[in-house]
């Protein structure tokens, strides 16, 4: 069985406090073990013709379809969405199943 991924990138709002919305993000994460893994990123190296507003990426890794579905609906995630969807300006949101060419070493 594959892995599942949650891929987001966002811009934010003008004035969010992100450091905290980030913390928080991490502090859920971590307390639903239907995530597998969990990492974010600010981008620091693309132009802004290329960025298009976007500032930064999360990706979660779920063990299957199955255990995303389980973290859409798990109490903890409806309530932090509740607060961080609020302050974000733009957003992708992708889903998908991992196509493994060439595993970490």
């Amino acid at each position: 069985m594959g892995t599942f991924n949650h891929y987001v990138v966002v811009k934010f709002k003008d004035g969010v406090a992100v450091e905290e919305l980030i913390e928080g993000l991490e502090k859920m994460v971590s307390g639903i073990d239907h995530v597998k893994s969990f990492e974010w990123g600010k981008d620091v190296e693309s132009h802004e013709m290329l960025r298009q507003g976007f500032t930064h990426v999360f990706l979660m890794t779920f063990n299957g379809k199955e255990e995303f579905k389980a973290f859409q609906a798990h109490p903890n995630h409806v309530e932090f969405s509740g607060i961080f969807s609020p302050a974000i300006e733009k957003i992708v949101v992708l889903d998908f199943p991992s196509n493994l060419v060439k595993a970490p070493a």
